[in-house]
């Protein structure tokens, strides 16, 4: 038998875990803890999802090259 455990919340009858729904088989044999707090929706989540989407729908040119640059050490 292999233990999982998860630490999440629970939402419109889904359990969350990291930002992930997990998927819970039929008839599984679980055991639930309810705290008393209540977890607070990630804002940094939903923020990098809708960054992602908006670079999704850029459709500008790409820059041109920038010229290289050799750097060399210098004694001080």
């Amino acid at each position: 038998m292999q233990l999982q455990a998860y630490e999440g919340y629970f939402e419109n009858g889904h359990f969350y875990t990291a930002g992930q729904r997990v998927q819970i088989p039929e008839r599984q044999r679980v055991h639930i803890t309810i705290f008393d707090d209540f977890a607070a929706e990630n804002q940094n989540i939903r923020a990098w999802q809708s960054f992602l989407a908006e670079l999704k729908n850029i459709d500008d040119e790409p820059l041109a090259e920038f010229e290289r640059v050799k750097f060399r050490e210098a004694e001080i």
